[in-house]
Protein backbone atom coordinates (compact mmCIF):
# COMPACT_ATOMS: atom_id res chain seq x y z
CA UNK A 1 0.00 0.00 0.00
CA UNK A 2 1.18 3.25 -1.27
CA UNK A 3 1.99 5.95 1.49
CA UNK A 4 1.20 9.17 0.30
CA UNK A 5 1.35 10.96 3.80
CA UNK A 6 5.26 10.50 3.46
CA UNK A 7 5.32 12.59 0.44
CA UNK A 8 4.24 15.29 2.61
CA UNK A 9 5.48 17.80 5.20
CA UNK A 10 2.86 18.03 7.38
CA UNK A 11 2.93 21.63 9.43
CA UNK A 12 2.88 22.29 12.98
CA UNK A 13 -0.09 24.40 14.47
CA UNK A 14 1.97 27.81 14.49
CA UNK A 15 -1.25 29.82 14.37
CA UNK A 16 -1.08 33.44 14.61
CA UNK A 17 -3.20 35.22 16.60
CA UNK A 18 -5.81 38.05 15.56
CA UNK A 19 -4.03 41.24 14.88
CA UNK A 20 -5.77 43.43 17.49
CA UNK A 21 -3.21 46.36 17.93
CA UNK A 22 -2.93 50.29 15.76
CA UNK A 23 0.13 48.90 14.39
CA UNK A 24 -1.48 46.19 12.67
CA UNK A 25 -4.59 48.44 11.21
CA UNK A 26 -4.45 49.19 7.70
CA UNK A 27 -6.60 52.62 7.05
CA UNK A 28 -8.61 52.93 3.59
CA UNK A 29 -11.82 54.55 2.26
CA UNK A 30 -13.99 51.62 4.03
CA UNK A 31 -12.74 52.61 7.45
CA UNK A 32 -11.15 55.94 7.36
CA UNK A 33 -14.25 57.70 9.24
CA UNK A 34 -14.51 55.03 11.72
CA UNK A 35 -10.95 54.99 12.40
CA UNK A 36 -10.77 58.97 12.44
CA UNK A 37 -13.74 59.48 14.78
CA UNK A 38 -12.23 56.69 17.19
CA UNK A 39 -9.27 58.16 17.34
CA UNK A 40 -10.58 61.49 18.51
CA UNK A 41 -11.70 60.43 21.71
CA UNK A 42 -12.21 61.66 24.30
CA UNK A 43 -13.95 64.46 21.91
CA UNK A 44 -17.16 62.97 21.24
CA UNK A 45 -20.06 64.42 21.03
CA UNK A 46 -21.98 61.52 23.15
CA UNK A 47 -20.84 58.83 25.36
CA UNK A 48 -22.66 56.73 24.14
CA UNK A 49 -21.35 55.65 20.60
CA UNK A 50 -22.72 52.61 18.33
CA UNK A 51 -20.19 51.21 15.53
CA UNK A 52 -22.00 49.16 13.33
CA UNK A 53 -20.76 47.60 10.00
CA UNK A 54 -21.30 44.25 8.48
CA UNK A 55 -19.78 40.76 9.78
CA UNK A 56 -15.87 40.83 9.17
CA UNK A 57 -15.65 44.19 8.66
CA UNK A 58 -13.27 45.10 11.35
CA UNK A 59 -15.26 46.10 14.38
CA UNK A 60 -13.83 44.06 16.87
CA UNK A 61 -10.25 44.96 15.63
CA UNK A 62 -11.29 48.97 16.47
CA UNK A 63 -13.14 48.58 19.41
CA UNK A 64 -10.06 46.53 20.97
CA UNK A 65 -8.19 49.41 19.42
CA UNK A 66 -10.52 52.23 21.06
CA UNK A 67 -10.56 49.69 24.56
CA UNK A 68 -6.79 50.01 24.65
CA UNK A 69 -6.46 53.69 24.26
CA UNK A 70 -9.07 54.64 26.83
CA UNK A 71 -8.71 51.37 29.39
CA UNK A 72 -12.19 50.24 28.44
CA UNK A 73 -13.31 46.93 29.36
CA UNK A 74 -14.59 44.53 26.51
CA UNK A 75 -18.03 42.74 27.62
CA UNK A 76 -20.30 40.26 25.66
CA UNK A 77 -24.14 41.05 25.76
CA UNK A 78 -24.85 37.64 27.76
CA UNK A 79 -22.53 39.63 30.87
CA UNK A 80 -25.25 42.95 30.58
CA UNK A 81 -26.65 42.05 33.74
CA UNK A 82 -23.72 42.04 35.88
CA UNK A 83 -21.25 44.95 34.09
CA UNK A 84 -23.14 47.60 35.94
CA UNK A 85 -21.91 45.63 39.73
CA UNK A 86 -18.50 46.49 39.00
CA UNK A 87 -16.38 49.94 39.21
CA UNK A 88 -17.08 52.05 36.78
CA UNK A 89 -15.01 52.45 33.32
CA UNK A 90 -15.33 52.33 29.93
CA UNK A 91 -17.13 49.83 28.30
CA UNK A 92 -16.81 48.10 25.23
CA UNK A 93 -19.96 45.64 24.38
CA UNK A 94 -19.86 43.91 21.72
CA UNK A 95 -21.95 41.80 19.43
CA UNK A 96 -25.34 43.71 20.66
CA UNK A 97 -28.63 42.75 18.54
CA UNK A 98 -32.40 42.19 19.21
CA UNK A 99 -31.77 38.36 19.60
CA UNK A 100 -29.52 38.90 22.38
CA UNK A 101 -30.65 41.62 24.35
CA UNK A 102 -30.85 42.54 27.52
CA UNK A 103 -32.73 46.03 27.36
CA UNK A 104 -33.15 46.47 31.29
CA UNK A 105 -29.42 45.95 32.03
CA UNK A 106 -28.31 47.76 29.02
CA UNK A 107 -30.93 50.62 30.16
CA UNK A 108 -28.94 50.60 33.67
CA UNK A 109 -25.38 50.32 31.81
CA UNK A 110 -26.13 53.66 29.82
CA UNK A 111 -27.48 55.10 32.71
CA UNK A 112 -24.38 54.48 34.84
CA UNK A 113 -22.10 54.93 32.43
CA UNK A 114 -23.25 58.68 31.88
CA UNK A 115 -23.79 59.45 35.65
CA UNK A 116 -20.04 58.31 36.16
CA UNK A 117 -19.01 60.33 33.33
CA UNK A 118 -17.32 57.58 30.95
CA UNK A 119 -18.07 56.16 27.49
CA UNK A 120 -19.65 53.13 26.18
CA UNK A 121 -18.54 51.90 22.55
CA UNK A 122 -21.71 49.37 21.13
CA UNK A 123 -20.31 46.70 18.46
CA UNK A 124 -23.29 45.82 16.43
CA UNK A 125 -24.03 44.06 12.60
CA UNK A 126 -26.95 46.14 13.16
CA UNK A 127 -28.05 49.74 13.13
CA UNK A 128 -30.01 50.51 16.65
CA UNK A 129 -33.50 51.02 14.73
CA UNK A 130 -33.19 47.35 13.99
CA UNK A 131 -32.34 45.97 17.74
CA UNK A 132 -36.54 45.97 18.03
CA UNK A 133 -36.32 47.98 21.28
CA UNK A 134 -39.95 47.81 23.55
CA UNK A 135 -38.40 49.76 26.19
CA UNK A 136 -39.33 53.17 26.09
CA UNK A 137 -36.73 54.78 28.62
CA UNK A 138 -33.84 52.62 26.41
CA UNK A 139 -35.37 53.80 23.30
CA UNK A 140 -34.92 57.47 23.82
CA UNK A 141 -31.39 56.70 25.36
CA UNK A 142 -30.24 55.56 21.97
CA UNK A 143 -31.44 57.98 19.82
CA UNK A 144 -29.30 60.67 21.67
CA UNK A 145 -26.22 58.14 21.08
CA UNK A 146 -23.88 58.92 18.51
CA UNK A 147 -24.06 56.28 15.05
CA UNK A 148 -20.70 55.09 13.35
CA UNK A 149 -20.90 53.19 10.25
CA UNK A 150 -17.96 51.05 9.39
CA UNK A 151 -18.54 49.95 5.56
CA UNK A 152 -17.64 46.33 3.96
CA UNK A 153 -13.70 46.24 3.60
CA UNK A 154 -13.11 47.85 0.20
CA UNK A 155 -10.46 46.16 -2.54
CA UNK A 156 -6.92 48.15 -0.77
CA UNK A 157 -7.79 46.77 2.99
CA UNK A 158 -8.49 43.63 1.72
CA UNK A 159 -5.21 43.56 -0.14
CA UNK A 160 -3.43 45.01 2.48
CA UNK A 161 -5.00 42.75 4.77
CA UNK A 162 -3.60 39.87 3.10
CA UNK A 163 -0.45 40.89 2.27
CA UNK A 164 -0.01 41.73 6.14
CA UNK A 165 -1.36 38.45 7.26
CA UNK A 166 1.26 36.40 4.94
CA UNK A 167 3.90 38.41 6.16
CA UNK A 168 3.15 37.59 9.52
CA UNK A 169 3.91 33.91 8.40
CA UNK A 170 6.74 34.83 6.31
CA UNK A 171 5.19 34.33 3.29
CA UNK A 172 6.36 35.38 -0.23
CA UNK A 173 3.00 35.71 -2.42
CA UNK A 174 3.17 38.13 -5.56
CA UNK A 175 0.96 40.79 -5.82
CA UNK A 176 -0.85 39.13 -8.65
CA UNK A 177 -2.06 36.17 -6.41
CA UNK A 178 -3.14 38.86 -3.72
CA UNK A 179 -5.64 40.27 -6.22
CA UNK A 180 -6.59 37.02 -7.69
CA UNK A 181 -7.82 36.06 -4.37
CA UNK A 182 -9.19 39.89 -3.41
CA UNK A 183 -11.69 38.90 -6.77
CA UNK A 184 -12.94 36.13 -5.67
CA UNK A 185 -13.32 35.59 -1.83
CA UNK A 186 -16.04 36.87 0.14
CA UNK A 187 -15.30 40.22 1.51
CA UNK A 188 -14.38 40.03 4.86
CA UNK A 189 -11.73 39.95 7.25
CA UNK A 190 -12.51 36.39 8.58
CA UNK A 191 -12.34 35.15 4.79
CA UNK A 192 -8.86 36.47 4.60
CA UNK A 193 -7.96 35.43 7.78
CA UNK A 194 -8.96 31.89 6.70
CA UNK A 195 -7.53 31.79 3.69
CA UNK A 196 -4.45 32.91 4.91
CA UNK A 197 -4.04 30.39 7.41
CA UNK A 198 -5.36 27.19 4.50
CA UNK A 199 -2.54 28.27 2.02
CA UNK A 200 0.14 28.40 4.67
CA UNK A 201 -1.30 24.72 5.62
CA UNK A 202 -1.57 23.79 2.01
CA UNK A 203 2.07 25.51 1.00
CA UNK A 204 4.04 23.46 4.14
CA UNK A 205 1.89 20.18 2.71
CA UNK A 206 2.54 20.27 -0.71
CA UNK A 207 5.65 22.09 -0.54
CA UNK A 208 4.51 24.77 -2.89
CA UNK A 209 4.86 28.63 -3.13
CA UNK A 210 1.47 30.41 -3.13
CA UNK A 211 0.75 30.52 -6.66
CA UNK A 212 -2.83 31.25 -8.36
CA UNK A 213 -3.86 27.68 -8.64
CA UNK A 214 -2.90 26.76 -4.91
CA UNK A 215 -5.20 29.61 -3.82
CA UNK A 216 -7.89 28.32 -6.17
CA UNK A 217 -7.55 25.38 -4.83
CA UNK A 218 -7.54 27.14 -1.26
CA UNK A 219 -10.89 29.02 -2.24
CA UNK A 220 -12.52 25.71 -3.53
CA UNK A 221 -11.74 23.88 0.05
CA UNK A 222 -13.24 26.39 1.79
CA UNK A 223 -16.27 27.77 0.17
CA UNK A 224 -15.19 30.90 0.33
CA UNK A 225 -15.65 32.30 -3.01
CA UNK A 226 -19.21 34.79 -4.00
Amino acid sequence: MSNTVSHQQLPLDLSVGAARDRGDLIVTQSNRQAVEFLESWPDWPSQIVVLAGPTGAGKTHLAHIWASRCNAKIFSTEHLGSISQGDPCNIVLEDVSADSLDETGLFHLINTVKSTHHYLLIASRYWPGDWDVQLPDLSSRIKTSTLLELHEPDDPLLLGVLAKLFSDRQLQVEPAVLEYLVLRMERSLASAQALVEQLDRMSLMQKRAVTKPLAAQALRELGLQD
